[in-house]
Parts: structure tokens; sequence; C-alpha cells
């Protein structure tokens, strides 16, 4: 363990003291990491609509209020606790937005990004709209300095979720080059779902109701955009198959990615799926829409959630970073810790293209 004086020392922090209340500065007195536990100092924290689902939408979290929110988090190693590796002292990390205890039967199945033992940071317990956070140390992964040349540290805060659950998403659906995919929402998480199936070798059709989003979509290598809004979903379907005509793509085995976390969108996403489709649902909304399930049957599709991601996938995204095959930087923007009600509010009304990433000063 390192020996640092927490005495009289104190972490700046904004935190969520009730549902719909804005967030309130609380600085809070340093902590010491426990075993197995280590303390980031923090380079930068994304800006989720999980966030936004847990002050605004009702979703509950884990721990007890008042908690600090936020779990896309990039930091420096500056502590380690009793059974960390002394040597991560100083590294530049990314902190997986789940981390899996390594050790019960799902874990051990391969199932790590549904551990019932996992911590959520900003869900379980204090998270990252703070100048430092202490988590489990186990899976945080260190950044290779061939990304750093590419991005700031700051930057990589959302590859914790924004890009490591599509990443995951992408790779469980087998999409392999010239598939189809078809992403629904191509905001903050939807926009690197279209790079990575670009990169993979697919042809992408971005789907969404926001201009802006869409031209940012073809930025990041959608091949064909089509805004839905106010469009009857039959309608969305027949422009799909179209446009994946126009573009050489098959009309059969789609990959059809939900990252809009919205109701509409997941209906829509449902309502496309055809023969041998794959549904991947990454998105997360509150409310329930009504499906047919015997359209799997009869399509012969599969229809799979995607909770995080596997902190084991990290080293190979970095990877793809590294070589450019994802580009980051264009699609996050910077903004002061202090600000966090103010992104938070324009986070909440659709303001923000790009992802909100929220610097402790």
């Amino acid at each position: 363990m390192t020996n640092m004086t927490h005495a009289n020392s104190m972490w700046d922090a904004w935190v969520m003291t009730a549902p719909g209340a804005v967030l309130e500065h609380r600085p809070r007195p340093a902590e010491t990491p426990g075993p197995g536990e280590a303390t980031v100092e923090v380079a930068g924290c994304g800006v989720c609509h999980t966030d936004l689902s847990f002050l605004h939408y009702g979703v509950r979290t884990r721990s007890a209020l008042p908690l600090v929110l936020g779990h896309e988090i990039s930091g420096y190693v500056r502590e380690v606790g009793p059974g960390v590796d002394t040597a991560l002292v100083g590294q530049p990390v990314v902190v997986p937005a789940v981390l899996p205890c390594g050790e019960c039967d799902l874990c051990r199945a391969g199932r790590r990004s549904i551990c019932r033992k996992q911590v959520m940071p900003g869900n379980d317990r204090h998270g990252g709209f703070a100048s430092h956070v202490v988590l489990p140390a186990r899976f945080f992964c260190p950044v290779p300095d061939a990304v750093l040349q590419r991005h700031e540290l700051w930057e990589l805060s959302v590859v914790a979720d924004a890009v490591s659950t599509p990443f995951q998403a992408v790779k469980r659906s087998g999409l392999a080059a010239g598939d189809t995919a078809v992403c629904v929402g191509v905001g903050g998480i939807g926009v690197y779902g279209v790079q990575i199936a670009a990169a993979a070798g697919a042809k992408v059709v971005a789907l969404d109701i926001d201009d802006a989003k869409l031209t940012q979509a073809r930025a990041a290598g959608a091949h064909a955009t089509l805004n839905v809004k106010d469009v009857a979903v039959p309608d969305v379907r027949k422009q799909v198959k179209r446009l994946a005509d126009e573009l050489g793509a098959s009309q059969f085995l789609w990959k059809i990615f939900e990252t809009s976390g919205t109701r509409a969108g997941q209906e829509l996403a449902y309502a496309l799926i055809g023969h041998g489709a794959t549904l991947s649902v990454v998105g997360y909304a509150m409310g329930k829409i009504e499906i047919c399930l015997s359209n799997l049957m009869a399509f012969d599709a599969v229809a799979r959630g995607n909770w995080g991601a596997d902190p084991l996938v990290y080293p190979e995204l970095l990877q793809w970073i590294a070589d450019g095959r994802i580009a980051v930087r264009p699609f996050v923007e910077r903004h002061a810790l202090a600000d966090i009600n103010d992104v938070f509010d324009r986070a909440h009304h659709g303001k923000l293209v790009k992802r909100a990433v929220l610097i402790p000063a």
C-alpha cells in the first residue's frame, strides 16, 4: 500500500440528494482504499443516459442517497490498498462501468458483466463526478501509450460505457463484413456503435429523429441515414430495405442495435426484425412495450440484452482506438465539473449532440 496523508484532505464531489433535485456540491473527506481497492484521481467522467435516469426518470440507485453519480471514469491511480500491485500507482486507467468480483459462478462462466457482486460506480457506491473515487481495482484497464498518442485521458472516460457496450454488442452479434447493420438511435452511445459496425466491414444504416445526430453518424461511418421522426413503422421498414438494397447489402440476417434508450426506439428496433435477424438491446428505457414474441420464432431471429461490457474486452477495444479504427475525440466535448447541473439540464432536454465529459478542477 502506498503512503498518503489524508488528515484534513477533502475531495471535490457533486451528489444526488433526491430524484429531480439539483445536484449539490458537497466536498467529501478523502478515503483510504481498502483491500483490493485503489484511489483514482478523475481525469474525466462522461454523462450517460443512465445518470439522467437516476435523476429524472425514476430509476433507483442501488446505494442509498446522497450519492455521487457517474460511471464513465478515466484517471490516474494515486493509491492502492492491501492486495493490489503497487505498480498500478501512477498508471492512467479506464475504470470499467461494471466491476465484477471475478470469483463467482457467473464470473467463472465468462458472464462477468452480470456478476451479482458487481460494483457499478455511481450506483452501488460513489462514482466519478468528483475529483477522486475509490473502487475495486481488479479490472482497472491501463491505457497504453499508443492510445494516449491519439487521445487525452479525459476523452477516454467514455470507453467505460459509451464505447465498450456497443463494442461488446457488435462482437456478440456475430457481425461480419458485408452484413447489414441497423443502428436505431445514434446519440452518445449509438455513434460509437456506427463506428464499430463500419470498422467491422458492415453496411451501416443509421436511424434517428435528430438531423444533427444523423450528420454526426455519417461522419462516424454510416453509409446511409434516415430521419424516422413522424414516420410510420411499416414505412421505416420499407425505407431501410430500400437503403440496404441501394448499398448492395443483404435483406436478411440484419444486425439491429437499439441504442436510443427510448420506448419508441425499442418498438422500432423490434419491428425491424426479419429473417435471421439479431436484435441487440443496448439502450435502457423504463417504459414497457408490446411485442409479438412469435416473430422471433417465425423469423428464426435472436434478441438479447447487453448490460455493460466484460472488462476483458477493454484491451482489444483500446487497441482498435490505438489503430484508428475507432475515433473518440470527435464525438465528445469537455465541460467543467462545476457546470454539472447545466450539462445535466441540457442533456435532459436533448440539447447535446456529443457525449459530455465533466472535468474536475
